[in-house]
C-alpha cells in the first residue's frame, strides 16, 4: 500500500465517504428496480399458460332452452384466478334452433366488445355503444361491427348443452368454431 492510500484509509476525506454513499444507495435503487422486472420475466416459467386454453363446460339440461328462442346464460370460465370474482362468470347468448342444434355467442360486441342485448320482437341482437345491430344467427345486420358475433362450439351429450369456452374471443377468432 503507499503512504497516499494508507493516509485515505486513516482519514477519509468528505468527498469519499460521499461517493461510497452514492454507490451504495444507487446499488440499492439497482436491485429494487430489478427485482420485479426478473420476476416479470421468470413469471412465464413458473405458471402454466392460459392463453388459448378450452374446456367443454356445462350450460346446464337441453331441455331448459325452447326451440326458436334466444335466452342468456352463463358459465363459469375454468381457467380462473382466486382473485378472478365475479368476473369468472361468462355471459353468453344460447339460441335453440332444433332438437339437436344449438348457437352460442358471445355477449361482446366485435366494434369495441360492449355487451349486446337480445330483442326477441325484432329477432336482433343490437350494441346500445354504437349502433351494431346483428341478426338472429350472429351475422352483422349494421353498424360498425367489422363482422358477425362470435360464436362458441357446442355439442349435446346426455342430454346436457356443453359450450367449449374458456378463452375471451378476439378478432383474430374464426366466424365459426
Amino acid at each position: 500500500m503507499t503512504e497516499q492510500t494508507a493516509n485515505e484509509v486513516k482519514n477519509p476525506t468528505r468527498r469519499n465517504v460521499l461517493f461510497k454513499v452514492g454507490v451504495a444507495v444507487n446499488a440499492v435503487a439497482g436491485v429494487l428496480v430489478a427485482i420485479p422486472i426478473v420476476g416479470y420475466i421468470f413469471s412465464a416459467f413458473a405458471h402454466p399458460k392460459l392463453v388459448g386454453s378450452e374446456a367443454w363446460i356445462p350450460l346446464g339440461d337441453a331441455n331448459t332452452y325452447v326451440t326458436g328462442q334466444t335466452r342468456l346464460a352463463t358459465y363459469r370460465n375454468p381457467f380462473t384466478r382466486p382473485w378472478d370474482g365475479a368476473t369468472a362468470e361468462i355471459p353468453c347468448w344460447v339460441r335453440r334452433i332444433d332438437e339437436r342444434k344449438f348457437q352460442v355467442f358471445a355477449i361482446n360486441c366485435t366494434h369495441l366488445g360492449c355487451p349486446v342485448r337480445w330483442f326477441q320482437e325484432s329477432k336482433l341482437f343490437m350494441c346500445p355503444c354504437h349502433g351494431g345491430v346483428y341478426y338472429e344467427d350472429g351475422s352483422k345486420a349494421a353498424g360498425p361491427p367489422p363482422r358477425g358475433l362470435f360464436e362458441y362450439s357446442t355439442k349435446v351429450e346426455n342430454g346436457k348443452l356443453y359450450v367449449k369456452g374458456g378463452i375471451l374471443p378476439t378478432l383474430s377468432e374464426p366466424l365459426t368454431s
